[in-house]
């Protein structure tokens, strides 16, 4: 935020064989069918979105900050790509520092609608400049994973639903809004929350996955450890707090997700493009897609 892969015989052993499996139950067959193999993204698959936000803050005062235009246009922008691929969207209005804000909510259908399964980004730049790093870079490669769930027609056992949040920059304010506005069985739903902010850092070395300190190593954090494991990339925990994430971890929902780190140009006008790596947000997304595949392919533990 993840399928593995006979020799002609004499008549008479084709016989015998078809004689032993007669008398095999059927029952033996009757298994879970295997998870799907995760697609994995191009760079020319996840670029294209960050380019759009990039132009969207240039044509808006050089910024997607709360309660701006540039917000507000990349808010549409984000919404427009998944409601063509055929989610569920709506717009969730809030109040901050007397300018309206809006975090985008996205559903795909299907899925248990008890045993949630929820990835999202903060969409929000400061004032200062674009914030193409700092998360336009999250927002897209969540934008591109749901994509890729679209595209592939995935029919997951747990529901899936997208977050984008508005004035995280401020403090947060999105997420906490959204999540305080849940009653206690809604919050229940929610099985895990993945969180991604900074996800195509320049001369990143390791990927920092969130380890939640109430609920200790997830069945999440685990998959994204595995997953980069199995790939030789190196990963580094770093507690729950600081992102997005940290509004979920505090209503009691497990969380986990990851960060490349923080980058030379964190809240100044040069996060712009030029700040973001294409190889490290390719591999962001792909990693966010695997291990989506693996979750939502996974049984609820309750």
């Amino acid at each position: 935020m993840t399928s593995r892969r006979s020799l002609p015989r004499s008549a008479a052993a084709v016989l015998g064989l078809s004689l032993t499996l007669t008398a095999v139950p059927a029952a033996a067959d009757a298994r879970p069918p295997a998870a799907p193999t995760a697609p994995t993204v191009s760079e020319q698959q996840v670029m294209p979105h960050l380019r759009a936000l990039q132009r969207i803050a240039d044509r808006n005062g050089g910024n997607r900050a709360h309660g701006t235009k540039g917000y507000a246009h990349s808010v549409s922008y984000v919404r427009s790509a998944l409601d063509r691929a055929g989610f569920r969207t709506k717009l969730v209005p809030f109040t901050h520092d007397g300018a309206t804000g809006y975090n985008l909510i996205a559903d795909w259908p299907g899925g248990d609608p008890d045993h949630v399964l929820m990835t999202g980004a903060h969409l929000d730049s400061v004032k200062e400049g674009p914030g193409i790093n700092d998360n336009g870079s999250g927002s897209v490669a969540v934008l591109a994973a749901a994509l890729q769930v679209a595209e592939s027609g995935l029919k997951p056992r747990r529901h899936l639903r997208f977050a984008w949040w508005g004035a995280e920059e401020q403090g947060l304010i999105g997420s906490a809004d959204y999540v305080g506005k849940l009653s206690e069985a809604d919050r229940r739903k929610i099985d895990v929350y993945l969180n991604f902010d900074q996800a195509g850092s320049k001369n990143t070395q390791q990927w920092f996955v969130v380890h939640d300190d109430e609920h200790g190593e997830t069945e999440a954090q685990q998959a994204f450890e595995a997953w980069f494991a199995e790939r030789d990339i190196p990963t580094f925990d770093i507690g729950v707090g600081g992102s997005d994430h940290e509004s979920f971890g505090n209503a009691g929902i497990p969380s986990s997700g990851f960060s490349t780190g923080i980058s030379d140009c964190i809240h100044e006008a040069c996060d712009n493009l030029a700040n973001v790596d294409p190889k490290t947000e390719k591999t962001s997304t792909d990693a966010i897609v695997g291990v989506l595949w693996k979750l939502a392919a996974t049984a609820p533990r309750h």
